[in-house]
């Protein structure tokens, strides 16, 4: 995503919009592999305030949608952008629980960062952390024992955990954008989870090995290792999966959940995160419609669909 750069990017935060705590820009626009550089960028904008700052229709988003207000079809310069803003600590607990899983899942896909914030950074690291448990959890196991994993299955896997449920994907999205994003930023994913994948074999969940320029694994699936990274998941997935509360000695009270075997917590994440996509996906639609009007919400559904139906009759 280096193509344009950072004060190319974030322009419209100096001339357009006011300050913001945190901002990171994304969309199709921004990979390396896309020549059109005419598409719309997508930001999304951390604030303390978002009541101040976007009065009126933050109320809405915060009511109805997943707590994040898009207003597409901004005109600025001769380029079309559109934003997102979030509350700071909205943001902070959707990266941490995926009690929304919207934001959360954007952020564990390569973005360009404009504004730094530590907060969000920390917490990532974990949503990072959990995307990965997740993806492996739902790899089948045959799959891993007979063959090799090569990173781009795994971060293809971790890529569509936030459209899992997504009912875009059924008419509103390309059916082959999981792939394009990861080919497209195959190198910034591997920068994003390659330390974490290092973490993982050093705990013996993986067995890192080389095949031609791409390092590939063996995951390990016996019910020690299939616990452990169920332990790994938000706590939103895993009250949903079933999950009892024990309290440690500290005094915490944390979920505790034993699986039989890795087939039966695949089955259970998977449910648990279309469940939480499908109606994270629905709010924020009828969030749009009201938030952006219905000629903005139209034409922007309307260029979604198109871009789907290419992609299904090519």
């Amino acid at each position: 995503m280096a193509e344009r750069s950072a004060a190319e990017l974030a322009a419209p935060l100096v001339e357009l919009l006011p300050p913001v705590d945190f901002c990171c820009a994304y969309g199709s626009s921004l990979l390396p592999n896309n020549h059109d550089k005419t598409s719309m960028v997508d930001y999304i904008l951390g604030v303390a305030d978002p009541v101040q700052w976007h009065s009126e229709i933050t109320r809405v988003a915060d009511g109805v949608g997943a707590g994040v207000h898009f207003n597409p079809f901004v005109e600025w310069r001769d380029k079309m952008i559109k934003y997102g803003v979030v509350r700071m600590h909205d943001l902070a607990m959707d990266v941490l629980t995926w009690d929304r899983f919207y934001l959360s899942g954007r952020l564990q896909k390569p973005v360009r960062v404009l504004i730094d914030n530590w907060e969000i950074r920390k917490v990532n690291v974990i949503n990072l952390k959990s995307a990965t448990s997740a993806s492996l959890l739902l790899l089948p196991p045959e799959f891993l024992r007979t063959s090799l994993m090569l990173q781009e299955d795994l971060y293809s896997k971790i890529c569509g955990l936030s459209y899992m449920g997504d009912l875009r994907m059924l008419f509103a999205e390309d059916k082959n954008k999981v792939r394009k994003i990861v080919q497209g930023s195959f190198n910034l994913f591997q920068s994003m989870y390659r330390p974490l994948l290092r973490e993982y074999a050093s705990d013996g969940l993986l067995k890192m090995s080389s095949l031609g320029q791409q390092q590939s694994f063996k995951q390990e699936c016996g019910s020690s290792a299939t616990n452990y990274l169920v332990s790994m998941l938000p706590a939103t997935i895993q009250r949903q999966i079933g999950g009892k509360c024990r309290v440690d000695e500290t005094g915490i009270i944390t979920p505790q959940i034993i699986m039989s075997s890795k087939e039966e917590a695949a089955n259970c994440v998977r449910k648990a995160l279309r469940r939480i996509v499908m109606v994270s996906s629905v709010r924020q639609a009828v969030s749009g419609v009201l938030a952006a009007g219905g000629v903005n919400a139209a034409r922007y559904l309307g260029k979604k669909i198109s871009k789907a139906w290419t992609s299904r009759t090519s």
